[in-house]
């Protein structure tokens, strides 16, 4: 159910549901969106639990003794929208990071986190992404933490 939606409005409303888990678990979410043309067509159900997703992802792989610092921003280049995921978490080591958005792919984490789950959530959140004629990129450095990069074209 493809419709226009402001991006900055649909990440503001899933950072303000989400700012108590964030809280509760002694962080913080920092949005910056600065995207002045926020208007994409997107399925806003599909798109919310894209953000959701990479949101829960932070809280649940942050470091148990350091408060999370989850940053959300938003921009434009031309001709796209972008959108920024950004945390202060464990991290993914190099030769993982080429496998976290396969189905069913866990990231070993040892006994460090009791994070239950398939391994689906990266894999829907790809799909989308690439349904929505988007791209979507992961960095991040182990211990120190990861960041999402949506990329989506915007209807100009």
């Amino acid at each position: 159910h493809m419709k226009e939606v402001d991006i900055n409005e649909l990440i503001a409303g899933v950072a303000h549901t989400f700012a108590l888990k964030v809280e509760k678990n002694g962080g913080k979410i920092i949005t910056v969106l600065n995207a002045e043309s926020p208007i994409v067509c997107v399925d806003d159900m599909h798109f919310t639990n894209v953000i959701f997703n990479l949101m829960d992802n932070a809280v649940k792989y942050k470091h148990l003794d350091t408060n999370l610092e989850l940053c959300v921003e938003t921009w434009n280049e031309p001709g796209l929208l972008c959108i920024s995921i950004k945390d202060n978490g464990i991290g993914v080591k190099k030769e993982d990071l080429k496998r976290i958005f396969d189905k069913f792919y866990r990231v070993p984490t040892g006994n460090l986190h009791d994070v239950k789950g398939f391994g689906l959530g990266l894999a829907y959140v790809k799909k989308i992404v690439k349904d929505h004629k988007g791209s979507i990129i992961a960095e991040s450095e182990f211990g120190i933490g990861t960041k999402f990069i949506i990329k989506l074209k915007t209807n100009k």
